[in-house]
Parts: structure tokens; sequence; C-alpha cells
């Protein structure tokens, strides 16, 4: 018998080699207690997080939690199935009115995870005879839509408006094409130029797909997304998003204007064949989607945070993603394994918690530490945030010592 699992073992034993020097493992931390939206416990020691998304902290909000706990009474822990087959409960339609006020469209349709949002979307929009073109440094759940579907697919560089130019003007002209951009890459933290690549992208016909995953409750006068921080709102055809960051629980979403959109739910099968979210989750869902129509000062203190800690890291030393803070999300850059993962560990020895990232979730040969703010973390938070990295970096050799 030819072992199916084979072709994993340099993975494996790459792993093992790491687990042996004697550090924990970065993909599999416990929290033995969430005690809010920026501090837990890891093995018995309160830990700030700072590796969540959880943007804008409404994971315990009071009123979002009693959403949930009033419609786990009134409607039970699940629905059992799909919406199509098993019909909708009220608060996905609830849900779905929320969805609708907080983007000012007429359409919206829910998933049961933003990836799926993305699998149905991908995989339905474009068929056979027709063309998606993405940006090559687009989320796994794009490019396993894309494989899910029939259209051919088509990778401009990532963020060059002039490579998306050349690739669409190769197409034929009659030929039906979706353009699918990020207002965040979730990676580094960098947005893209929304406003060049919608204009590109309208010059050549094409429909085009924002997906505000980590744009939304951040970004644009009602927390939309990047799109509509760079005013081309009427020129996208179709917002994906996620509950998982910003709204504080799980699920995604489609909204959209276009007179036809309804069609969707007949045809797009991650939603006609995946059971539907929980009574309890939608509720939580819409209450803070609700609430974050109405969070401009947290937006606002979320954005000092981001501009704090970028320019405290760059000031010790540290190489970031981003020139400049771009979103809530700080990338550190670490040339090697060995660097990316001492200072992981000597972080949460500290009492830190970010996001390790290496390949393939990254480039070849790029290793990072991903740090996701929230608009819960205090000013004093952030210079505790500060001083732990300068302990880590100084320790670990990733920066140079204190004069």
């Amino acid at each position: 018998m030819t072992d199916l699992l084979s072709k994993f073992d340099p993975l494996i034993a790459e792993r093992q080699a790491l687990l042996d020097t004697g550090v924990r493992d970065p993909f599999s931390i416990v929290m033995d207690e969430v005690k809010s939206p920026t501090l837990a416990v890891i093995k018995g020691k309160e830990t700030i997080l700072l590796g969540t998304y959880n943007y804008m902290g409404m994971t315990f909000d009071p009123d979002v939690i009693q959403a949930g706990k009033d419609a786990l009474d009134a409607f039970g822990s699940g629905t059992t199935g799909s919406r199509v087959l098993n019909g909708t409960y009220q608060g996905h339609k609830e849900c779905e009115e929320a969805l609708k006020a907080f983007y000012g469209t007429r359409h919206a349709m829910v998933f049961s995870t933003g990836y799926q949002a993305n699998l149905g979307m991908m995989s339905t929009l474009a068929g056979k005879g027709e063309y998606i073109i993405l940006d090559a440094d687009s989320h796994a759940s794009i490019y396993d839509g894309c494989a899910l579907g029939n259209a051919e697919i088509v990778r401009f560089r990532h963020n060059s408006v002039e490579d998306l130019d050349k690739r669409l003007g190769r197409l034929p002209a009659e030929a039906g094409k979706l353009v699918v951009l990020e207002g965040v890459y979730s990676m580094v933290g960098d947005i893209a130029p929304l406003k060049e690549m919608v204009a590109v992208a309208k010059k050549h016909g094409a429909m085009i797909l924002c997906d505000e995953a980590h744009g939304m409750g951040f970004f644009g006068p009602n927390g939309r997304g990047v799109f509509e921080e760079a005013g081309v709102e009427d020129d996208v055809d179709f917002v994906v998003g996620t509950f998982s960051k910003s709204v504080g629980t799980v699920g995604g979403f489609c909204v959209s204007n276009h007179p036809k959109f309804e069609v969707l739910r007949l045809v797009c099968r991650p939603y006609v064949f995946t059971a539907s979210l929980p009574p309890s989750v939608v509720a939580t869902a819409a209450a803070s989607i609700r609430k974050l129509m109405h969070a401009g000062n947290k937006r606002q203190h979320l954005w000092e945070n981001s501009r704090r800690l970028h320019g405290g890291l760059r000031e010790l030393g540290f190489t970031l993603g981003t020139e400049t803070p771009q979103s809530a999300i700080i990338a550190v850059m670490l040339p090697d394994q060995e660097q990316a993962v001492g200072m992981w560990a000597a972080l949460l020895e500290l009492g830190l918690y970010v996001n390790m990232a290496r390949p393939p979730a990254t480039p070849a040969g790029t290793f990072l530490l991903r740090c996701s703010l929230c608009a819960e973390h205090s000013a004093e938070q952030v210079e505790q945030i500060l001083g732990m990295f300068a302990a880590a970096g100084r320790a670990v050799g990733v920066i140079a010592p204190a004069v």
C-alpha cells in the first residue's frame, strides 16, 4: 500500500526538528481562559493577545453576547441543514438586513464561513469560457474557489495596476471577466490601490469583487472597508466579507446591488449544500454589525494604536512589512525560521501572543510575526507590547542591544 501522507514527510521532519530544540509549537497554542478581547491565560500566565483579528473587540460586547443567549433560548442550538432545504430562520433574515443597512446595498447573502463565501462566489460567478483575474497574493479561499469552478484563471503581480491592465488587455474583449481584489492583504497588512485598479477593470469591461475581510470596521466613514475609503462603492459589483474579524463571531457574506443577485441562492453550491449558521451566531453577528455602524470612536482609537505600534517598532530597529501603518495588521519581518520562532517564543514567555507565519502561508523564504491590533487595546497595553518586543528582540539578537 502506498502511504498517501508520505508526501508530507519533509514537513513532518522539519516540524519535529523544530520541536526537538525545546520550543513550544507555534501552531498548537491552547488558551485556557479568554478574559477579554485583549487578554487570555495561556499555560497559567496572563497574556496580551496581539494575534486574534479581533479588530473592533466585539467578542465580549454585552449586547452582542445577550443577543446570542436570547437566540439560543428561543431557537435552539442549530439549524441542522441548508437554508435552501431546511428553511431560513428569522435570525438569518435579520442578519442579512443588518448587512444591507451597514453596506447600503439591496442584497445580502450569509454563508457559514468567510472561506465558503469566497469558495461560493468564485466558483459560481465565472464559468467556462470566462475569466477570473486575481492578485497573485490572494487568500487561499479565493484560489480554492477558483479551483472549484471552471473559469480560466489569470494572475497579476501583487498590487500592480500596470500588470492588471496588461493582463486584462490580452483577454478577449467579449468574454466575461471578474477581477478579484482584496482591500487589505492579511499577511503583511498592506492595502490595495483600489481606485486605480477599479478604473482599469472597468476600462476593460470586467466586473469587480472586493474581499473586505480585513477592512470591514476599520476603513471608510461608515467602516465598510477600503473600497468605501477609496470612493469606489458604486463601481464594485460584489463585496465579500467575514464575521470572524471585526464582527467578532463566525460566518461569511456577500453584499451587492446587482439586480439578479438573488439567483445565487439557487446555484451557489457552498450555500445550497452547507448547513446554515446556528441562530445564536447570526444573532450575535446582527447585533455586532448594527453597533459597528456607530463605532467611529473605536475606529479612531484603533488607528491610533496602529500608528503607535508601527512607529515604535520601527524606532526599535525592526523591519516591518509596510513603510507606513496601512491597516490594523503589522508584520515584523525576520530573516529565517530560527529567529522567527525564537522571537515568537520569547514574546510568549514575556506574556504576548502573536502569530508566526512561514511558508507555504508566506512566499518562499519569508518568515514573519503578524500582529493584529484591537480597538480595545489601551494605550498603556501598546506601550507594554513595545517593551516586550524590545526585550525579546535584544535577547534573540534581532535588534541591537540598548546603548
